[in-house]
Order: structure tokens, then sequence, then C-alpha cells
């Protein structure tokens, strides 16, 4: 172990005398995406093989029936596994890489890098209404932030690198270099200046490359853009694009209140119970909510309806519009269901794909309708325009939505639309859902990361790093001789925080107050402290933010404030230091 620790230090020592920060960020950038792709091929293939065995000849006769069993088969193993093997908290994966980001310094425990790669599959494989993109991006961030800190970069290399990976897994998951850098920039809010661009572009391109030598080109979603776009079908689109916005609303704010639901029920294996029964009955009478749900897309995309929905177990009639609008639409409002319960319930998974699912079956229901009203315009390119208006509502990602679907279809032609529905299901989103449900959880507690750098600098900082506790307190009842002697005597600060006896925060003192009569013998033993205390704004520890305590020093005008938990004094924040700091984690983040 020593002698290996030792070359590594060599290797170390070598590359900072031969190779530049710069290059060696290029040589990082190129290998984290591999490492990425790598590890999204593995989610995938992992999937796709339990998918197989359990939809196989082998239980063929059942196949159905089990659906009801399935999930909570697999739900049960992938709580096993995070109690009695990982025994930590897996998370959401682009959830927790943004609050890693925003208030880790991009520092991701080593676990993480192979939690998501068990308990996905698991998750997915058994019938787990959720997509497979949030874990590759969870596992591809971990790969980034770990080989950071393995060859020591800084704070603003290993959140660059974070980035890289999760273009990285983007790339590799949709072979979409473009849209993969795109996302990194809007969901991640990276700079986009030449320094980062570079790497990501690197990143992108190793992931793509990875994905091609083990998958070939074969794509998840097999379709190139035949249909060109016709002018005269604006005014359906804007109806599609309006619809989109409703069904973000409705998928959002469903997610939120399924997701308070489940949180009443304290015992994990309590909700792994009721959620597995619920995705169970769901599946049981609309099987294509199984897994991710590729095969309904592709299939929509081809105009192939009836493969589509071939394991609905009922008589349907496929020739019949209306049936198959009908189902189709039962199939988008219960797959936000579906997939809010597979997490609610324990289950590890992204929401990416299940948007993309939601917004097919939408745009194709809403194409055969007008079909059917005598009108003329092509299913295939609503699905797809579908499919973008929800992944910008549901993910408050616009620039994603438009350039994935055009470039994994070679659908430049469809920009228009693409743009239109786009811009308008975000905008009717963000009226009723100011965040995404990647973010809002971020945002309530204010350490979400956004594009304003001032904002951002002052999330990264840690208050309990700026407390001071040198300062002597003193009670109400204590005498001005007594404070003299006690506090003033043996104190460098020219502040005195007064406690109770329960050590709960009362006031202030200021050396100033008591200047003119501190030299007043006649005074200290008739003059009390609670005589010249005075009120002061608090800082609530754990609950105001890093801004927020700015603008209580800009309010009050104080160079120091008391810090209070539970009422409990705790120490002071001053403002030079605060500053200080600010200005250092800038240069840190910055330079």
């Amino acid at each position: 172990m020593l002698a290996t620790k030792n070359i590594f230090k060599k290797i170390l020592i070598w590359r900072y005398k031969h190779i530049s920060e710069r290059q060696f960020i290029y040589v990082l950038s190129v290998l984290v995406g591999f490492l990425a792709g790598l590890g999204t091929y593995v989610l995938k293939d992992l999937t796709f093989l339990i998918e197989e065995i359990l939809q196989g000849n082998l239980i063929k006769d059942y196949h159905y029936s089990l659906y009801f069993i399935f999930p909570i088969i697999g739900l049960f193993l992938v709580y096993s596994i995070k109690k009695f093997i990982i025994k930590k908290e897996i998370g959401h994966g682009i959830s927790t890489t943004l609050h890693a980001i925003s208030k880790r310094n991009g520092i991701i425990e080593r676990y993480k890098m192979f939690a998501s790669l068990v308990t996905a599959p698991l998750t997915v494989g058994f019938g787990g209404s959720a997509g497979l993109q949030g874990p590759a991006v969870s596992t591809g961030a971990a790969l980034g932030s770990n080989i950071a800190q393995l060859f020591h970069m800084n704070t603003k290399t290993r959140m660059l690198l974070v980035g890289c990976a999760t273009a990285g897994a983007m790339s590799s998951m949709f072979q979409a270099p473009i849209a993969a850098i795109i996302f990194a920039v809007e969901i991640f809010s990276l700079d986009l200046a030449f320094a980062s661009l570079v790497p990501l572009l690197l990143a992108s391109v190793s992931a793509v490359v990875t994905s091609y030598f083990f998958a070939g080109t074969d794509v998840l979603f097999g379709f190139k853009l035949v249909d060109v776009f016709q002018v005269k079908d604006i005014p359906f689109y804007i109806a599609l694009a309006i619809l989109t916005g409703i069904s973000s609303v409705y998928f959002s704010k469903m997610y939120f209140a399924i997701t308070r639901f489940f949180d009443h029920f304290k015992n994990p294996f309590k909700k792994l119970i009721i959620g597995g029964f619920a995705i169970g009955i769901m599946l049981y009478f609309i099987p294509p909510l199984y897994g991710e749900g590729y095969g309904l897309i592709n299939n929509l995309l081809k105009g192939n309806t009836a493969a589509a929905l071939k394991d609905i177990p009922y008589n349907l009639d496929l020739n019949n519009v209306y049936m198959v609008v009908v189902m189709l639409l039962l199939i988008s409002v219960f797959k936000a269901i579906a997939m809010t319960t597979t997490f609610a319930a324990g289950g590890v998974g992204g929401i990416f794909i299940p948007t993309i699912f939601m917004g097919a079956a939408l745009g194709n229901a809403i194409a055969k309708i007008i079909n059917e009203l005598g009108f003329s315009v092509s299913e295939s390119n609503f699905t797809l325009v579908g499919m973008t208006g929800l992944m910008a509502g549901v993910l408050h990602a616009p620039l994603t939505a438009i350039f994935l679907i055009a470039e994994i279809t070679g659908g430049y032609e469809l920009f228009v639309p693409l743009m239109l529905v786009a811009a308008t299901s975000f905008a009717i989103t963000k009226y009723f859902v100011s965040n995404s449900i990647y973010t809002v959880e971020l945002a309530k507690r204010g350490e979400l990361i956004t594009h304003n750098k001032d904002k951002n600098v002052l999330m990264m900082l840690e208050i309990e790093r700026l407390i001071e506790t040198n300062f002597k307190t003193t009670t109400p009842k204590m005498t001005l001789g007594e404070m003299l002697t006690k506090s003033v005597a043996k104190s460098k600060r020219n502040i005195f925080p007064v406690v109770n006896e329960q050590q709960h925060f009362l006031g202030i003192v200021l050396l100033d107050d008591i200047r003119s009569i501190m030299f007043d013998q006649n005074e200290y033993n008739k003059t009390l402290v609670s005589d010249f205390m005075k009120a002061a704004p608090e800082i609530i520890f754990q609950k105001d933010s890093v801004e927020k305590v700015m603008q209580k020093f800009k309010d009050s005008g104080a160079w120091n404030l008391p810090v209070v938990h539970h009422k409990k004094y705790v120490g002071f924040i001053s403002k030079s230091k605060l500053l200080t700091a600010y200005r250092n984690k800038l240069i840190e983040v910055t330079s």
C-alpha cells in the first residue's frame, strides 16, 4: 500500500513538472467522459438484461400476472441493498449532484460511484416506472468528483469535472453530444466560457465514442425525421404547446403531492409495501407503464400504434381511434403517478425519460384527434414535439429539450415548432411551478445554484465556519462592576452578548454604551446590565442563508450580529469576516 502511494506521488510530481494545468484538465475530461459513458452503458445493459429475463420465455405464461408482484420484489431488493450493504441514502441523482456543487464544493461520496449502478437497474428492470438518466448522471458525477479529488484538483476544476461527467452521461445515454453539453450548462448552471467549453466538448465526445464502441449505432430512439414542418400546422402546435404546459404543471404538482403523502410514513418498509402494491396495480391494468417505456415511444414514432399498445390486457379495437386516444391519455396521466410512487416507495431512478414518455403519448394522442377531425398533421412530428414540451416544462430545460429531440432524430427542420412548444410550455409551467422537481427542495433551503455568480458564491459559504465565539457573555442581573471585572476586563471585543440561565440570547451591550459610566465607581453596584442592554437583529443558525445574513447586515448597519440556535446564543458573525470569506471563495471558484 505504501509503495502504491509513493508511485502515485511520483506520478503527481511528474505531472506538475511536465503537464500544464489546462492540458491536464483536458486529459481528465476525456477520462471522465469515458468512465461516465462506460457507467451509463453498464446501467442500461443491466436494466435491459433484467427486463429480458423477466419478460422471457421462462415465465412467459405468467408474464402479465406477475406485473403485479415484480415492482415489490425490485423495491425490496433495493431496500435491502441500501439498508444492509450501502447503509446510506442514495438520493435522486441530479438533485444530489446539484447539492454537492452548491454546498459541498463538488465533493461527492465514493459509494455513489456504484450505488445507482446496482439499485437503478433493479428498480427499473423489475417494473419501477422511472428512468435511468438521473442514476447515470449520479454515477458519472461521483466518478468525476472522485477523480478530481484523487489528483488534488481545486474546487473550480472539481465542479467542472462533475459537469463534464454529467455531459458524458447524457451524451452516452442518447448519443447526442451537443444536447449533452447544453444539458450540463442549463441544469448545472456551468459557465460556458472557453476554459470550460473545451473540457465539456472532450468529455461529451469521449462518452459518445465509448457508447458507439460498446453499443454500436443502436440508439434509444431509432427514428429519423420523415415529415417536414408545415406552416399551416402552427395553430395546432400552439394548441399542443398549451396542453403540454398544462400537463407539465400536472406532472410537477402530482409529484409534489404524492411525495408529501408518502412523507407521512416514517417507516421505509411501510412505504415500500404501500408503494409497491400501488405500482403493481397500475402496471397490471396499464402494462406500458412498466420500466422506462422505450418500446411505446419508438412504436408511436414509427406509427405502429398496435405494437405500442399490444400489452394492454383488454380487447381493444385498435382501429377505433378514440379508444386508442383514451388509452394514450390514460397512459400519459398515470405515468406521473407511477413514476412518483416508484421514488416515494424507495426506488432509485430518474424523471428525464418519464417526461419524454408522457410527452410522446400526449403528442401522439393530440395528433390522432386532429386527424380524426378532418385535418392532416404528422403524428410522428407531434409525438416528437410533445416530448419536447414535457421536457421543457417539467425539467425547466427548454434548450435541452429542443436540441435533444433535434439531435437524436435529425429533426432540425422541426426547429420552429420545437422552439414554439418548448418556450410556451416552459413559460406556462414556470408561472405555476417556480422550480423544477430537481431544484424545488434546494430552492426552499436557499441552496440552488444559478447563473448568478454572486449568489452562488454566497450560497457556497458555510455559516458555521464564520461564527466567532471569543465573546464574553453577561446576564441581565449582573451589576456594572461584575460585568467590568468578569467580562470587559477579560475580553478583547467591544460587544457583549446578554444571556439568561438557559443561555437564551436576550440582547447585547456595546462598550460605547457604558463608556461614560464605566469609571464611575458609584454606579458599580446600583446599575445592572439590564439597564443598558438593547436588542439586536439575530442570525438564525441552520435557517438563515448567507444571502439573508448579508441582507441583515445591510438593513441593520451593524458590523457584528449574534447567531442564535433554538433561541440559545451561539456566537457572532462579523461583516468583515463574511466579506473576506466571500472574496476568498470568489477567487477559489472563478480563478
